[in-house]
């Protein structure tokens, strides 16, 4: 068995080139991995394609890291939510590209691509402009668009608790897209607010096995995503 443990937050980035596609995980502050954003925030990385269900609030995590300018591209469902900012600014300015996709499509397409599924037929979008361009087939009378799996070089994500060996539980929403991305991206990354000797998670309660697993770093109180936001704060 490989013990997955790394030093440090900045050791944990370190290789995230520039072009990178990083997955990170979200679905709410349960599953927001504030510290590897911003340890990725200080290491530099640029013109990353980023994949999450959203594109942040106020001017910390995945918020910050537009802000700071290394995103180029966000693949997301709801650019605009409360406390978003930066992102709707820097789109409708011109400066960063959005490739807009269903909440349930981009699961299926992130789990797709953990799967090794190139592609797959879904009725979700037909007759919308993001139809356009598309592939569309007709199976038993009803139009259906292609959409494409993805796969990330990178994937950011958080969990409750962690063995060295990368076997994860998670807190409550934070398991609606980070056990999918650990499977789709080519090196896992993970923060865990708590780090247990082998044996100490039962192995009915694991939901991403250490095999989909390369990194771990313990950041054992984590920052709280709306406590930053309502405080005003900034990261850096």
């Amino acid at each position: 068995m490989i013990d997955k443990r790394v030093a440090s937050l900045a050791a944990a980035v370190e290789d995230i080139f520039d072009g990178a596609t990083v997955m990170i995980g979200g679905f709410g502050e349960a599953g927001s991995p504030i510290e590897l954003i911003h340890a990725l925030i200080d290491q530099g990385a640029r013109d990353l394609t980023v994949v999450n269900n959203n594109t942040g609030r106020g001017h910390v995590g995945l918020a910050a890291l537009i802000e700071n300018g290394r995103v180029r591209k966000m693949i997301c469902s709801y650019p605009r939510t409360v406390g978003s900012r930066v992102f709707p600014q820097l789109y409708r300015s011109g400066k960063i590209e959005l490739e807009l996709v269903p909440q349930g499509t981009l699961a299926e397409r992130i789990r797709a691509g953990g799967a090794g599924i190139p592609a797959f037929y879904t009725a979700t979008s037909v007759g919308t402009p993001l139809a356009e361009g598309k592939e569309q087939r007709s199976f038993e009378g009803r139009e259906y668009v292609m959409e494409f799996g993805l796969k990330a070089d990178f994937a950011l994500i958080k969990c409750r608790q962690a063995d060295c060996y990368g076997n994860l539980v998670y807190n409550k929403t934070a398991r609606n897209f980070a056990p999918i991305m650990a499977m789709a991206a080519a090196t896992t990354i993970v923060q865990t607010g708590l780090l247990v000797d082998p044996g100490g998670i039962d192995p009915e309660v694991v939901v991403t096995p250490g095999i989909f697993v390369d990194r771990i770093v313990t950041v054992a109180e984590p920052a709280q995503e709306a406590k930053l936001v309502a405080e005003g704060r900034h990261y850096p």
